[in-house]
């Protein structure tokens, strides 16, 4: 039996999304919802992926299904596709599992020929309209389908429109756009060397075909790349009956959002166009008008249609994205999904809608990404500043706010150039007439997009807001000269290279650089709503790694409820201290070490007295030092040419003796690969009096704090051990140090020992180390370098990103857990060291504890809490919560 590649409208829902893709299951839903939708079928992605395993050729029954699919929709039109008389044009659209906004390709209008060309004109009485949707026809034909340059058909109608004094297409009369075939047929020719073809199903079959293709083009397989969306998910072909908003001053076409996708606001938001096509206004040829405007001007379907946005986001239950048209003064729906947000709108509208009932606590979580709170926390403009630049008459020009956010960058001109600066870490801003998919790699890229046209519904203004990218957009007083590499404004020009700012929240484009400030946390008061419900909801901890009191007072601000590291070493480096931390190293016996580190113990005090107080109740744990001591003494290259200068000047005494002394002594600890050296652990115990500093200064703190009333609950972790014994050593000395320091201070702390588990063979004997530690933190940076064998700062500068890219490695196994690896390393560690221990405390202190997907997998292994930097308290906040209910988005992205 012929597997069945072709669906009609009415045999689809929205459930179906998977095999008729998001726009084709959006048209089904809305068919059998009983709304406006022209008739019309969707051949499947199940086709797509079959088309490209069969060689790109059409599979068995797919072309004789599309056919008989046709058959229905000219008998629920009353027209036939290729008639004369009474023709039916339809358009060719794709439609993937997800939104992937302008990325794949459209054709309109297809089955228009010189026949049937003809019959519009008598069918409708309206010669122009035919001509204008005829050219249309053969641009995107020709480029879509056949790959001539799209610039050939902008440019002999750019000509066009100078000639005859045309502001836009729309002002062409019927003898000019019949001028304008002529000339597209002239160029299709000459670029492929064969005439436009007049066979409508051989439109149609090509359509369909290139359609296909667009799902591995350049555009789209960027976008899914960066998104992390797989490859062999295929695109839908939506066949749908042509409806015209170019057929007059009573015709129009529009996108629209039932709510601001830019704030959340909850508001119709949306653009349209009178006496055009869908593709003017999402491809930003020409500035669309507020759809707010509709009401005066078509007030009938404006009234339909809010009718409709109303009705689709409370059966979605979501913010949809809608397209329409209005042809005659009828409304159609051509299309609704849910929509591409902002961060600011994605949080906004979760909470809204929750609030008025339409989704649980629950769902609201689920429906905001964790990497849209890293953008919603991401610095602004610093309002005096950017005042000072506007009376400064730097403010060159404002357009459309179409994505909020404050991108600082060269201006760049065209996306291949913005990629490549990009590759060299320069900061872009891509400036571009009007985007198009083409221009993807560069706006994936790019700190910001400013386009000179085109709405806040065009292809710049939705990729942007999807990628999180401040985007100003229509910015028609912009001169754009791309030969000249330039574009001007207000009598500025600047030129491509140059330093300019824009802001996606005012629409506001400046010369030179504005300084950008960190958000008031306290403000985002829709943000402090989600993560409230999310706090409710999360099983693990949330903590931050914290090495000063200004740090723990962010986290705390931030939601933290502990410090999951605070790294000793940190402060050793502080000017006033570091001189002395170098005279302890260099001790040459016991008394003149001790006595340095009697000098540093006030130091330490003080720091833990700060983090203790700002933390009053919460547990902080403390990481004794860790990094080889080199690292605390000059470079070795540097010393050694400084030695080399002197003695090659003739200089001689003090200096040179100093500089000889401690080159002998960096020389002296000079390791072939530190990082597995003398550290850690191993220098506690080569150095006992060094950790016993440290450890009477957080005992002494402890006490300290206790005494001020402050609930204290430190906890001290030992680096790097790698065997039981070493942790079972330095302790017999530790503890008892430890408990005499309450004894003196007279106050009772609750204390506990523990042990960063970052080496293979502390994970495979942790039944034996939770003998002696009564925590373990995962520090998974080095537990991921020890157990793949690779060199962090080595491996991500030669050959990990590559790796990656080549798909030798899913993820890079820094940024995001190795699951099958690391992690079965961490899972035996949690069940063998609580076997041993029960109710062994264990968290993750790594930079992986503000990642998603290893926080999920923390969750999974039951892990007590994760740590991460302040800023990202928010983002494991929520991811912590979508763990705990049970999410799937991670593993998809």
């Amino acid at each position: 039996m012929t597997k069945k590649w072709v669906y009609l409208f009415s045999e689809g829902n929205k459930d179906m999304r998977n095999l008729l893709g998001g726009k084709g299951a959006g048209l089904a839903e809305m068919t059998n919802a009983g709304l406006p939708v022209p008739p019309g079928f969707t051949i499947t992605t199940e086709a797509c992926n079959a088309y490209f395993d069969a060689g790109k050729e059409f599979p068995a029954g797919m072309w004789e299904q599309t056919l008989e699919a046709l058959k229905v929709v000219e008998a629920q039109t009353g027209k036939r596709y290729g008639d004369p008389a009474n023709p039916l044009l339809v358009s060719c659209r794709s439609g993937g599992r997800v939104s992937m906004p302008g990325m794949m390709d459209t054709v309109l209008n297809i089955g228009l020929n010189p026949q049937t060309l003809a019959g519009m004109v008598g069918l409708t009485g309206n010669e122009r309209f035919a001509w204008d949707s005829y050219r249309r026809l053969i641009q995107m034909f020709g480029n879509t389908v056949k790959g001539v340059d799209r610039q050939k058909f902008e440019h002999a109608l750019e000509h066009l429109r100078a000639q005859v004094g045309a502001k836009t297409d729309a002002d062409l009369t019927t003898d000019q756009l019949k001028d304008v075939v002529a000339s597209f047929k002239a160029i299709y020719k000459e670029a492929l060397g064969e005439d436009f073809p007049d066979d409508v199903y051989e439109q149609m079959k090509q359509a369909t075909a290139a359609v296909f293709h667009s799902w591995f083009g350049r555009p789209a397989m960027e976008y899914r790349n960066f998104n992390k969306l797989p490859h062999d998910w295929g695109t839908a072909v939506n066949i749908c009956t042509m409806v015209f908003g170019n057929m007059g001053d009573d015709s129009a076409t529009g996108v629209a959002f039932t709510r601001s996708p830019a704030t959340g606001e909850k508001h119709v938001y949306g653009e349209y166009l009178i006496n055009a096509q869908g593709e003017d206004v999402v491809a930003g040829i020409r500035t669309p008008h507020p759809i707010d405007d509709m009401a005066k001007e078509m007030p009938k379907s404006y009234d339909e249609f809010i009718k409709i946005c109303d009705m689709l986001e409370r059966h979605y239950r979501d913010i949809q994205d809608l397209e329409f048209t209005v042809e005659r003064g009828k409304l159609w729906m051509l299309q609704t999904r849910a929509g591409k947000r902002t961060a600011a709108a994605a949080v906004k509208v979760a909470v809204d809608l929750t609030n008025e009932g339409i989704i649980t606590r629950e769902e609201a979580l689920m429906r905001v990404e964790p990497g849209q709170v890293v953008q919603l926390l991401l610095p602004r403009f610093d309002p005096i500043d950017q005042d000072t630049a506007r009376k400064a008459g730097r403010l060159v020009a404002k357009g459309l706010n179409a994505s909020p956010g404050a991108a600082v960058g060269h201006a760049t001109l065209d996306a291949d150039r913005a990629e490549s600066l990009a590759s060299k870490d320069y900061p872009v801003i891509l400036v571009r007439p009007e985007t198009n998919p083409d221009d993807v790699h560069g706006m994936l890229v790019a700190k910001g997009v400013l386009t000179q046209r085109g709405g806040a519904t065009s292809h710049a203004a939705v990729v942007a807001r999807g990628l999180g990218l401040p985007c100003v957009s229509g910015c028609e007083e912009l001169r754009i000269d791309l030969e000249a590499r330039t574009f001007a404004a207000r009598g500025q020009t600047i030129k491509e290279g140059d330093i300019i700012s824009i802001d996606g929240t005012t629409g506001e484009i400046f010369t030179g650089a504005i300084n950008r400030i960190d958000p008031n946390f306290d403000e985002e008061v829709d943000l402090k709503t989600l993560l409230g419900w999310a706090d409710q909801v999360k099983r693990l901890g949330v903590w931050a790694n914290a090495d000063y009191p200004r740090d723990a007072v962010r986290a705390r601000a931030f939601g933290a409820e502990g410090i999951g590291l605070c790294r000793t070493e940190h402060m050793f480096f502080e000017q006033q201290r570091l001189p002395i931390v170098q005279q302890m190293i260099l001790a040459k016996d016991d008394v003149i070490r001790q006595a340095a580190l009697d000098q540093l113990l006030p130091f330490q005090r003080s720091d833990f007295e700060g983090i203790f107080r700002v933390m009053d109740g919460y547990p902080v744990i403390i990481r004794l030092i860790d990094p080889p001591l080199h690292e605390f003494l000059p470079s070795f290259e540097e010393l050694l040419v400084k030695v080399t200068e002197l003695r090659t000047k003739g200089i001689t005494g003090p200096e040179l003796h100093e500089t000889e002394t401690m080159l002998k002594a960096v020389e002296s600890m000079r390791e072939m690969n530190p990082m597995l050296g003398l550290r850690g652990i191993r220098l506690g115990i080569m150095l006992p009096g060094l950790i016993a500093m440290q450890v009477r200064a957080i005992m002494e703190a402890a006490c300290n704090i206790t005494l001020e009333g402050k609930a204290v609950h430190p906890e001290i972790m030992i680096p790097l051990v790698g065997h039981v014994n070493e942790l079972s050593v330095v302790e017999k000395t530790l503890r008892p140090l430890a408990e005499q320091v309450c004894r003196d201070k007279g106050v009772s702390v609750q204390y506990k020992f523990g042990t960063m588990i970052e080496v293979p063979r502390a994970a495979l004997t942790a039944g034996d180390i939770a003998k002696e530690a009564e925590f373990f933190s995962f520090g998974t940076n080095d537990l991921s370098q020890t157990t793949y064998g690779y060199s962090r700062d080595d491996a991500e500068g030669k050959f990990l990103l590559k790796y990656v890219e080549d798909k030798i490695l899913p993820n890079n196994p820094f940024q995001q857990l190795d699951r099958e690896g690391v992690g079965r390393l961490m899972r035996m560690a949690v069940t063998e060291g609580r076997a041993a221990r029960p109710g062994l405390e264990v968290g993750i202190c790594g930079e992986h504890g503000g990642d998603p997907s290893s926080i999920e997998f923390c969750h999974m292994i039951d892990l007590n809490y994760v740590s991460c930097s302040p800023f990202r308290v928010p983002v494991a906040r929520l991811a912590a919560a979508q763990a705990a209910l049970g999410t799937e988005v991670f593993r998809d992205r």
